[in-house]
């Protein structure tokens, strides 16, 4: 009996050694399940009010412009008077839009060149323990939270031919000019306006990023005899990269969509003979005032796709190392 039975007890002994570690990963199996399943939850949860917004405010509407975009619509009723692309093809052959797509791009890189260095230099500024700062911070920011319609009326009536800035000038034996008229004038004084009016954001922007480089390089700099200028070039501009880059984004975008202060200071039909239309304007001037929404929308199309073409472009070429060293695996991932 010993015989016959020892050999059944090892066996059945080797079965349940065998089947308990399958047992085990399969229940650490459907705990990780389980687990998957609950964080695919708390993200659908938190993200899918956001989710629904945007599909709703942004993704809808642009998918309903194209649709307007292909009918002659006055805007009410159902579009009715399919036209396919002969929209589209007006706005590319039309000389008053490209104009108004190079006062865009002119707009788009002599923001970065003037807000730019202006407000590293004022953060620099700012940054330093010097009386007073907090009372400059305050003035330099005012005017970016001053509503656009706002501005726009007190620069228009300052800059007219007869206003203040001409009546300044004579004060001090200096001859006027037509600074909203005079095409060759026009697009200056815009810039300078779009200049003081942001450069308020940007050096908030500048003052954020400087704040979050470490003192003891510069600490270090100091102690190896390094000049202030040399400091700033070597360390700050440097570690203050990615935050030029996140406004240098914004700032590109906010040119590419500029409408109100050019629409409040020119009005409807003089940015177009002076020389500052853009294609928000171009927009608002032959879709709304000309009632053919159905070509407003096609306008409103085109804008977007230059505008994400262009914010795709950036991102994949200029941002790209900052989005990357946001995210999280993502150096593992690519391994």
């Amino acid at each position: 009996m010993t015989t016959v039975t020892a050999p059944v007890l090892a066996e059945n002994t080797t079965e349940t050694g065998a089947s308990a570690p399958v047992s085990g990963r399969a229940r650490g199996a459907a705990r990780r399940g389980g687990a998957d399943w609950r964080k695919r939850g708390e993200i659908a949860l938190l993200a899918g009010p956001a989710v629904i917004v945007f599909l709703a405010f942004v993704i809808f509407p642009v998918l309903m412009a194209a649709y307007y975009g292909f009918f002659s619509w006055k805007g009410f009723g159902p579009p009715t008077d399919f036209v396919g692309l002969q929209n589209y093809v007006a706005i590319l052959q039309d000389p008053t839009f490209r104009d108004a797509v190079v006062h865009n791009g002119v707009i788009v890189v002599a923001s970065l060149v003037l807000q730019g260095p202006l407000a590293i230099l004022f953060a620099l500024l700012l940054n330093q323990p010097i009386r007073g700062r907090s009372l400059i911070r305050v003035l330099i920011f005012v005017p970016y939270v001053i509503a656009e319609v706002v501005v726009g009326t007190g620069w228009s009536l300052m800059l007219q031919d007869a206003g203040a800035v001409n009546g300044l000038l004579a004060k001090v034996g200096l001859e006027g000019l037509s600074w909203l008229a005079d095409p060759d004038v026009a697009m200056g004084t815009l810039l300078v306006i779009i200049t003081w009016k942001y450069i308020g954001f940007a050096v908030i922007l500048m003052l954020a990023g400087l704040q979050g480089i470490p003192e003891e390089l510069y600490e270090a700099a100091a102690i190896d005899g390094a000049s202030f200028w040399q400091i700033q070039r070597r360390i700050t501009l440097p570690l203050l990269g990615p935050t030029i880059r996140i406004w240098a984004f914004l700032s590109i975008i906010g040119s590419l969509q500029l409408f109100d202060l050019v629409n409040i200071i020119w009005g409807q039909y003089v940015s177009s003979t002076a020389g500052t239309s853009t294609m928000a304007t171009y927009m608002y001037l032959n879709g709304h005032m000309a009632g053919n929404y159905g070509f407003g929308n096609a306008v409103a199309v085109v804008l977007f796709v230059i505008s994400l073409a262009v914010a795709l472009v950036y991102q994949r070429f200029v941002l790209r190392r900052d989005t990357e060293g946001a995210l999280t695996g993502g150096k593992e991932r690519r391994r």
